[in-house]
């Protein structure tokens, strides 16, 4: 069960406060820019290696962020022809900590007992999800992208394991991250609150996207056009 200071879900750079960095580390070029486009602060993290620049939430590989919801809503966009890394270390019921990764680097699926490996696959602008190509590094006009991880899942399917909670995050380079958030409800892009209520969605646990959480959408543009919605 949630707990109280969590739900609807939990805004992880609003509640670490990210630009202060007191809760929070960055090492090497990690930026924070306005984004015009999105109305609203971004950070950009790049390095000629994914390892060499990288945002870290909690700030002390010793302590964890203690976040327990379901989904992981990861809104970023990988910098145009450049390789990109993103590690999470979840704690599962019997205190195992194991690192879900995901990277254009990886060639194939590989999984540990602590550590699951996934290639990510990022699909051009101008080309249907279906059509995403080989692995390897961003095409020059990649979408903002949310990708949204279904924690337990992932360790039920992959290691037979029950989810505890999320204990930290480390986003290398090279990416654009708009925002990171837990909630145990699955937000869906593009939804409006009146036609959440009309299709009574809330009883299968589906509900729109928060505002802090959603991409801007201009008059007469459908937000599937603009963006990727990725589920895990």
């Amino acid at each position: 069960v949630l707990a109280a200071w969590q739900r609807p879900y939990l805004n992880i750079f609003k509640h670490f406060r990210v630009e202060e960095w007191k809760r929070s580390a960055k090492e090497g070029d990690v930026a924070a820019l306005t984004d015009t486009r999105l109305k609203g602060t971004i950070y950009r993290i790049r390095g000629s290696n994914p390892a060499s620049s990288y945002l870290q939430l909690p700030r002390a590989g010793t302590q964890s962020l203690g976040l327990t919801g379901r989904y992981l809503y990861l809104l970023f966009r990988p910098l145009p022809c450049k390789h990109f890394l993103v590690h999470l270390d979840v704690t599962t019921e019997e205190n195992q900590v194991v690192r879900i990764s995901f990277s254009s680097l990886f060639k194939e699926f590989k999984s540990t007992a602590t550590w699951l490996q996934f290639p990510f696959v990022c699909g051009a602008a101008n080309e249907g999800t279906a059509q995403r190509g080989a692995p390897g590094a961003a095409p020059a006009d990649t979408h903002w992208t949310c990708l949204v991880l279904d924690l337990p899942s992932i360790l039920a399917l992959y290691l037979s394991r029950r989810y505890s909670h999320l204990r930290g995050v480390k986003l290398c380079s090279n990416l654009l991250v708009k925002n990171l958030c837990t909630s145990d409800l699955l937000f869906e892009p593009g939804v409006t609150f009146s036609k959440a209520r009309l299709s009574d969605l809330s009883c299968r646990g589906v509900a729109p996207m928060p505002r802090e959480l959603a991409f801007p959408v201009p008059k007469g543009k459908k937000w599937h056009d603009l963006y990727e919605y990725i589920r895990y």
